[in-house]
């Protein structure tokens, strides 16, 4: 899984390199200082599972840096970890596309199962901040979003809980390709997505369908739904 962070703290930049080593399997961390470093990396290398980076740094204004950095990495999740805690930048963030906002006071254990959340396809917001923000959010979209504190940290790296009751639009996506017979490197390329995620969406789809493996999943979502019982047949 490859992680672009970005702080211009360089103490807390290092910090945070440290958490995601310590905490995700088969990490590897590209580390920016600046806005200005962020691009010039992307110039490089596009092919990031996700995106962490701090919202006020030098190289850009905050608003146009982020939206650059989603318009470039369209299917890369971005979280914003920043010690900001306005709830109209919240707001702004959710707007461009953001998938998480995360207080850099949050514990190690909040930080690591916000990303996870994120990497499976939901959103992070502060729990303090999920009722407050300028445009009153729908019960339905609050399905995509954190659960409160408290089932927040229930969450560890080897146990993934989303707060919605069934598969997103990306992975009914992914199960189809499985049932195509695809492999993850093929499913990856095929949806624009890194192995990496890929990776972690499976592990997520097979927790929500409560099966073991591939092919269970593809009845499973079959029985849901979520793809057609013709699949099934031509299997």
């Amino acid at each position: 899984m490859k992680i672009l962070i970005a702080d211009d703290h360089e103490l807390f930049l290092k910090g945070l390199e440290f958490i995601l080593q310590e905490n995700l399997q088969n990490v590897e961390i590209t580390s920016a200082q600046s806005y200005t470093d962020i691009f010039t990396v992307l110039k490089q290398n596009e092919n990031f599972d996700l995106v962490i980076t701090d919202l006020a740094m030098p190289g850009a204004n905050w608003l146009e840096a982020i939206t650059k950095i989603h318009q470039t990495l369209p299917e890369t999740p971005i979280i914003i970890i920043s010690a900001v805690f306005d709830k109209e930048i919240l707001q702004q963030t959710l707007d461009i596309g953001v998938s998480g906002y995360i207080p850099k006071t949050a514990s190690n254990t909040l930080i690591i199962s916000a990303i996870n959340l994120v990497l499976a396809g939901g959103v992070y917001i502060p729990h303090e901040l999920l009722y407050s923000t300028k445009t009153p959010i729908s019960q339905e979209k609050q399905k995509e979003y954190i659960a409160p504190l408290k089932t927040l940290e229930k969450m560890t790296t080897n146990s993934m809980e989303t707060t919605t009751k069934g598969l997103t639009e990306r992975q009914i996506d992914i199960v189809k390709c499985i049932a195509e017979g695809l492999s993850n490197k093929q499913i990856a390329y095929k949806l624009n997505l890194t192995e990496g995620t890929v990776k972690v969406h499976i592990t997520v789809i097979l927790k929500i369908l409560n099966v073991k493996n591939r092919t269970a999943a593809i009845i499973e979502a079959a029985k849901r739904g979520y793809i057609s019982d013709n699949i099934l047949t031509q299997k």
